[in-house]
């Protein structure tokens, strides 16, 4: 068991990326979410039902993998990234790459920096904490997507 939550824990391996291995643990929940969205049709907001069965392996993921290397929240951790990510992709109303590129920077910015509360979930106990945050932050740059598209005009909430 330890041997699947180090897989998924660091996502088939994201996690042990040298330079930013949060924003590769992204860009692999990037990669599934474009698969399933673009060839295999699923309409992106069902990104939000996937994340919602994934998130309780997620914290056992997470939780295990960090008793395993004995840190609190360790880097390698990225499942954590891949849930969040899906839900701020999951406010695209439309599928493009420029979407889910903004999708994807507005996530980053929302899981680095950690506004209030998001940052405030991280004291929750074990895997729960480790992942709670990344999900704030997915919910925040899911909003801001929202936001922007509109004020842009890009699309009619409607």
């Amino acid at each position: 068991m330890d041997k699947l939550a180090l897989t998924l824990g660091t996502w088939f391996g994201c996690g042990y990326w040298p330079w930013g291995p949060g924003t590769a643990g992204s860009a692999g929940g990037l990669l599934v979410a474009w698969v399933l969205v673009r060839y295999a049709g699923w309409p992106a907001w069902w990104l939000l039902i996937l994340t919602a069965i994934a998130t309780p392996v997620g914290i056992w993921a997470a939780g295990r993998t960090a008793e395993i290397v004995h840190k609190k929240d360790p880097g390698l951790v990225v499942v954590d990234e891949v849930l969040g990510q899906w839900i701020a992709l999951a406010a695209l109303p439309v599928w493009t790459w420029q979407g889910a590129l903004a999708a994807f920077v507005l996530f980053r910015l929302f899981d680095m920096t950690k506004p209030w509360p998001v940052r405030n979930l991280e004291s929750l106990p074990g895997g729960t904490g480790i992942v709670a945050d990344d999900l704030g932050a997915g919910i925040y740059a899911g909003i801001a997507l929202r936001v922007v598209l509109f004020a842009a005009g890009w699309f009619n909430l409607r």
